[in-house]
């Protein structure tokens, strides 16, 4: 069992140890690179995962229905807590809530359960993704038109992928070879984003930080337990959801409260503690998926 963890984790973290490496070396500007990554090269990995032929799409209702247990589960946990300590809930409930699903989250389901795991965790990645691009917004600005949730290029993907797997309409094999191509970049590609930005990033208020690295993936597993006992998961999307739920703080967490003048020292602190303690609790999470 250690092995397969290993074995499981260590690929992740190579890629992210050698983005941490590069950033500290040339503090290269990724600026672009992530901008093609959410805007063309993870679409394209959503749309691919959702529209293959052997995709039941219906058969992954209840993961997402899991998932969105998982995600409101813990924003209300992360509500209680931050009135317990006084602290803003809009500071601490969108690191709590919403998880990276994308950069580690994809590549631990292919890699810890199969490639034919990737539209499963393509599925709670666009749960999470929808929920963070409208709820997320709106909880950080009131204000916030949600109708722009719509043009979220992961969103459109997502409808298009569920478009054609549920119709029964087949892509051109050439054309989603392409797109299956360009999908295929994503994952390294947000390792390694995700290195440099450990190794850009200035954290402070570390107690803050503890905190929010410790409350997301206690929380979060918390609410995939629960998720499980209520819902008819089969075996292998039960462990990919107690993955899911022990998953780190998504950076999107940290570009938002700057965006949003949300304390953002606070988040960016969450953020990067979360993700080294990812080291501590991605085990512990697929020790018991697996």
């Amino acid at each position: 069992m250690v092995e397969r963890i290993v074995a499981v984790l260590f690929p992740l973290f190579a890629v992210v140890a050698l983005g941490y490496v590069v950033g500290r070396k040339t503090r290269p500007d990724f600026t672009a690179a992530n901008r093609l990554n959410v805007e063309i090269f993870t679409p394209a990995l959503v749309f691919s995962a959702l529209c293959g032929k052997d995709v039941q799409v219906m058969s992954y209702v209840p993961l997402a229905i899991g998932t969105l247990v998982v995600v409101a589960g813990s924003g209300l946990g992360a509500y209680g807590l931050a009135r317990l300590l006084r602290m803003d809930p809009k500071t601490l409930i969108p690191p709590v809530m919403f998880n990276n699903c994308g950069n580690l989250g994809l590549p631990v389901a292919v890699l810890a359960f199969g490639q034919h795991a990737l539209a499963a965790g393509v599925i709670t990645f666009a749960v999470s993704n929808f929920l963070q691009f409208s709820f997320g917004i709106w909880l950080l600005d009131h204000k916030a038109s949600l109708r722009s949730v719509w043009r979220v290029p992961s969103v459109m993907a997502t409808i298009a992928g569920l478009f054609f797997a549920i119709s029964g309409i087949a892509v051109w094999p050439p054309l989603l070879y392409a797109v299956t191509m360009l999908g295929n970049v994503a994952i390294p590609l947000m390792l390694m984003a995700l290195g440099v930005r450990l190794a850009l990033s200035h954290p402070r208020a570390i107690a803050y930080g503890v905190l929010g690295a410790v409350a997301r993936p206690v929380l979060g597993m918390a609410a995939a337990a629960a998720a499980i006992w209520l819902l008819p998961l089969p075996h292998e999307q039960k462990g990919l959801l107690l993955v899911f739920g022990a998953l780190p703080p998504a950076v999107l967490n940290y570009i938002f409260a700057e965006r949003y003048n949300q304390e953002p020292d606070k988040v960016a602190s969450m953020v990067l503690i979360g993700n080294l303690a990812a080291l501590v609790f991605l085990p512990i999470a697929l020790g018991w998926a697996l």
